[in-house]
């Protein structure tokens, strides 16, 4: 019953072994307006090409899973309206009645191993939302990285949330937290913080000699790469903290809730921010790009 369709591109690279790496795609939907989005698709799908792998951006159309997108799929997607936002949860409800979603970072996961794709980039994970305590606001992300067999490559997790409890999650699910090249987990729009990385690789090889490992070993869920944007491309933590701490009182006050609350912050911090956190969103969508496809090339 499940109608799952390759794209040209990716069916041929199925077929001639050419390594792969999903895209997800609420970023086109619910990520910036027309037509920003869907250059910025084009431009992310181009970086994994032009890094040894092909892009499998990964949406459901009419209720068929797409694994792939053509250029029309990608510039329809981008300009449709009510389009759904789909999770673990309600992926299965919109394929069965032929509706058109967007896969977030959990939706993404599933469909790659469902087509055998063993690594994802992405911009940043969901995780624990400040204020967890009381609300039990935890991104389905966190408990899809436990048992789904594909490595994430984001730069962390989005700074908007609680991020130490965010790592407590991982931990206490079991997945492996790596950040690439340095020792300070990154933090999204910036290149560090002041946490320290749970794991710390330095090649793409190693990162996918680690992903087989857990295979062989039969072990659940997946691996996080936690990949800095460039320093030339961040805005520093410091010049962040005030306005991620004005976008979150202002969602109190609107009371701003559930699937809601994400898309809210980042509008706001762009606007709190003249645009510049878009600007470093695109830089490290791209950059995560760029290294998804050489672990991929590496496995």
């Amino acid at each position: 019953m499940i109608k799952m369709t390759f794209s040209a591109e990716v069916a041929d690279a199925r077929s001639s072994g050419q390594p792969i790496v999903a895209l997800e795609s609420t970023i086109i939907t619910h990520g910036m307006p027309y037509p920003q989005n869907v250059e910025t698709a084009r431009l992310v799908e181009q970086t994994v090409r032009d890094n040894g792998a092909v892009p499998a951006t990964i949406a459901v159309l009419d209720g068929a899973l797409h694994i792939g997108l053509d250029d029309d799929q990608l510039t329809k997607l981008a300009q449709a309206d009510n389009v759904a936002k789909l999770s673990r949860a309600d992926m299965a409800v919109c394929m069965a009645t032929g509706g058109t979603g967007a896969t977030t970072v959990a939706a993404t996961m599933i469909a790659a191993h469902m087509a055998d794709i063993k690594v994802f980039a992405t911009g940043g994970i969901g995780g624990v939302h400040r204020g967890a305590e009381t609300t039990f606001d935890i991104s389905a992300d966190l408990s899809e990285l436990a048992q789904t067999p594909v490595s994430v490559v984001a730069a962390g997790a989005k700074a908007i949330l609680d991020i130490p409890k965010t790592l407590e999650v991982l931990e206490t699910n079991g997945v492996p937290v790596i950040a690439y090249g340095q020792d300070s987990l990154p933090a999204f729009w910036s290149a560090t913080s002041d946490i320290d990385a749970p794991l710390r690789l330095d090649s793409a090889s190693e990162i996918a000699k680690a992903h087989a490992v857990r295979g062989e070993m039969g072990l659940p869920g997946g691996q996080l790469i936690a990949n800095p944007i460039p320093k030339a491309d961040e805005i520093p933590q410091a010049t962040l903290r005030p306005v991620i701490d004005q976008a979150l009182n202002e969602a109190e006050e609107r009371n701003i809730q559930a699937k809601a609350v994400t898309p809210f912050l980042l509008q706001r911090i762009f606007e709190l921010t003249d645009g510049a956190s878009l600007t470093a969103n695109i830089a490290l969508v791209r950059n995560n790009a760029a290294l998804a496809a050489k672990i991929a090339a590496a496995m």
